[in-house]
């Protein structure tokens, strides 16, 4: 889900010079957070290795059981 900016309450002057600082290129940029690489990589290594490691913990039957519901919730009708 998206994240949405907080609303800045402003009075019109504020938001005049916002309009103007838009249109002449004045306004200053955003520029994204950038992300941790190093937590980053230890997401990602779990990750890869999550969904192997839960398989391999299963019994056949709990397997089976789990695949059944998926596959009923998959075709229920609206």
């Amino acid at each position: 889900m998206a994240k949405q900016p907080a609303k800045k309450t402003r009075d019109v002057n504020e938001m005049a010079k916002s309009i103007i600082d838009q249109i002449t290129g004045d306004a200053p940029k955003e520029v994204p957070p950038t992300k941790n690489p190093a937590a980053v990589e230890l997401g990602r290594r779990g990750g890869l290795k999550g969904g192997k490691a839960r398989a391999a913990k299963l019994s056949a039957k709990k397997r089976k059981e789990i695949a059944k519901k998926a596959a009923a919730a998959r075709w229920k009708s609206a």
